[in-house]
């Protein structure tokens, strides 16, 4: 389904310019800008996948990886079609990497997504699969309406969304999950096609100041974002940017589509780069797709105490009480069950 774009600025001769994404692209009559999401028609933007969903299910909120915002309940994830990166490496690139032309998608208008996310006992909506920041028209007016009927929202985005999109869409998102594929324009460059990585930062701390939750991930892949020194530098942003309670997930990567050639990173890397990460001050630093480490669990900052205990996507214990430990009464970053009571009543 076609509506006319939110976000963008008419210039002379019926050019428009996008305002969408960080790419910002200037798009004649007739054309499409660079993810083929969006055409010029007649001098007007037109997102061309409001409401198209390519994948939808129910998913719970550790398969984004969020860990801080109630842990172990369900949202409804959902998706279409286009990306404005190309990574080599992605796990959804049959939708990721559309650019134009017919799309295997089912129209569900927001009102349907809401209802079938209350019917399920879903406490959010999360636009994932492929960048939800294309799909920004059709989130921002699914958003109105799960937040008026008591849900939650969330973004799982690679962050290249220009500021005008987080400042219109902030007022009702609650969790933005972030990647930070490196902290270098050579590995932007590399993985996300992109000349310079910069704006992505200052856009995810404008989220962060905002009031909303924010987690980071990192897929390490291997002889690609893996330089232990850049990873440095990226952890020490994050708690000099984000802050020490932000929790970083460091992922393994795993060989599929371009990158098939790729070996999985090993997990002694993974354990390196956590071990740095913790070096420079970062409190919670998890590693994921690595099933049955320690490191998926939660342990209290201040006295190294259980809190939550998972297995994949699973939570087999939650012992946080009332957002804090339950051994030293150090206060747990981030909402949990007690919170969400009280928000509800």
């Amino acid at each position: 389904m076609k509506r006319e774009a939110y976000l963008y600025s008419t210039l002379p001769g019926n050019t428009v310019q996008c305002n969408t994404c960080q790419r910002r692209c200037v798009i004649p009559e007739g054309l499409h800008g660079w993810c083929g999401t969006r055409k010029n028609e007649g001098g007007r933007l037109s997102s061309l996948i409001y409401g198209e969903v390519s994948s939808l299910s129910i998913n719970p909120i550790e398969k984004k990886p969020v860990f801080h915002f109630f842990p172990g309940s369900l949202w409804l994830s959902l998706g279409s079609v286009g990306c404005n990166f190309r990574c080599p490496g992605c796990q959804n690139w049959d939708i990721a990497h559309w650019r134009a032309g017919p799309m295997d998608t089912e129209y569900w208008s927001p009102e349907d997504v809401v209802s079938r996310a209350n019917e399920a006992g879903c406490l959010g909506i999360s636009w994932t699969f492929n960048e939800p920041a294309l799909w920004f028209e059709y989130t921002l007016d699914s958003a109105k309406v799960a937040k008026a009927q008591g849900l939650y929202t969330n973004y799982v985005t690679n962050g290249f969304l220009a500021e005008e999109a987080l400042d219109r869409i902030a007022p009702v998102l609650d969790v933005y999950r972030v990647d930070i594929k490196g902290f270098s324009d050579r590995t932007y460059a590399r993985i996300g096609h992109i000349p310079t990585f910069s704006k992505i930062l200052d856009v995810t701390v404008r989220a962060k100041r905002k009031g909303l939750h924010v987690e980071v991930v990192t897929n390490v892949i291997p002889g690609y974002n893996d330089d232990e020194q850049e990873l440095r530098r990226l952890a020490t942003w994050i708690k000099a940017d984000l802050g020490q309670g932000t929790p970083w997930h460091v992922t393994r990567f795993h060989p599929h589509h371009e990158l098939s050639g790729v070996p999985a990173t090993p997990i002694a890397t993974l354990e390196r780069i956590r071990d740095l990460g913790k070096e420079a001050g970062l409190w919670y630093v998890y590693l994921g797709n690595v099933p049955g480490h320690e490191a998926e669990n939660t342990r209290c900052h201040q006295c190294g105490e259980l809190l939550i205990e998972r297995h994949i996507f699973g939570v087999l214990q939650n012992r946080i009480r009332n957002g804090a430990c339950p051994a030293c009464g150090a206060s747990i970053p981030g909402k949990f069950a007690a919170e969400r009571n009280a928000e509800r009543r």
